[in-house]
Formats: structure tokens, sequence, C-alpha cells
């Protein structure tokens, strides 16, 4: 039980680290454009990345899947960026009709999510034989703490948008701008050539 804390709260940590805030700005590109009543659909999103962040995550763990760690650390915030200009572009229509694109952003995006994390995994299970409990673990503490937050942001935009009158549409221009600003110097920072 004291193995399932540990690398449950590892990977509640690894989100919610606020000094490695690319997986939050992730999170709200992701969550802003749904309302409340959309909550399992936004689930559903964040379990997908999860399962894209495992899979990588766990090819790393058992060496099957190598790539440079710098070309992965620049690809994070060009995914990041990519799905806050979707946004802006689709910031006029209905939820309804993005849901397969935000589908394919969130496990394509998490696959390469879960590869910038893998040298950090491979070094706390280290040569351990058992390494998918670990994983599994891991990966529960992530999805809680994705939870956390997507539920935080479609909190903070029902209030907006029921109590202070924002429309869904500037919520989600002004969310995937700042987003996009975050990410345009996350990149700059991480260019790799």
């Amino acid at each position: 039980m004291e193995e399932f804390i540990l690398y449950f709260k590892m990977g509640l940590n690894h989100v919610l680290d606020f000094s490695a805030y690319d997986h939050i700005l992730f999170l709200i590109v992701l969550a802003v454009v749904f309302s409340f009543n959309h909550w399992k659909k936004v689930l559903w999103l964040v379990t997908l990345f999860t399962i894209g962040h495992s899979v990588t995550l766990a090819l790393s763990a058992f060496g099957i899947l190598k790539v440079r760690m710098d070309l992965i650390e620049f690809l994070i915030p060009v995914t990041i960026f990519i799905t806050g200009v979707f946004n802006i572009i689709t910031a006029k229509k209905s939820v309804t009709g993005k849901e397969s694109i935000n589908l394919i952003f969130a496990i394509l995006f998490g696959l390469i999510h879960g590869l910038g994390f893998s040298n950090y995994f491979k070094m706390m299970v280290g040569r351990e034989e058992d390494k998918l409990f670990p994983l599994l673990e891991f990966a529960l503490g992530i999805e809680a703490a994705q939870i956390i937050i997507v539920l935080g942001i479609l909190i903070i935009g029902t209030i907006l948008q029921n109590f202070f009158r924002v429309t869904r549409r500037d919520w989600v221009l002004i969310c995937s701008s700042i987003v996009i600003g975050f990410s345009i110097q996350m990149m700059l920072d991480r260019v790799f050539w």
C-alpha cells in the first residue's frame, strides 16, 4: 500500500507542480471550450490523455522507445500552442463539432507529453523487475490531478459565464490567448536547433 501511495502521489505532483506548468496549460486549453454540462466528455478527454501519456511512458520505461529529449521538450509547448490556436479559430463554434478533434489532440498529445516525463519515471523505478504496477499507480495519480484541474476550469468557466455574464466565446478566447503566450515563450526557451 505504501508503494501505491508513493507512485500515486508522484503522479499527482507531476501534474499539480506549478514549476512544471506545461501539463496544466494543456489541460486548460483542452477543457476551456467545454461547459460544466459536458463534464463527462471532458473526463473522457482527460482519460485518453492519460492513456496516451502512459503508453509512451511504458514504452520508454521498458526500453522499447527512445527519443531525443530536446525534441520532446520542444514538442510539448507546440502541442499546447496548436490546441490554443484551434480554440481561437473555432471559438464561435459549438463544442459538438469539435469533439473528434479534441479526442485526437488528447491521445496524440498525451503520447508526446508522456515521453517528456519518461527519463524521470525510469529513474524512479530504476531496475525494478515490476514496472507495470508503479506505472499504473503513477497513471492513477496523473488522472486524479487532471480531474481536479479540469473540474476547476469548468467551475471557473461556469461562474464567469453564469454570474458575471462573460460569453463562452470570450472565455475561450482569453484563456486560449494567455496559454498561447506562455507556450510561445516555452517554445523559444526550448528551441533545440
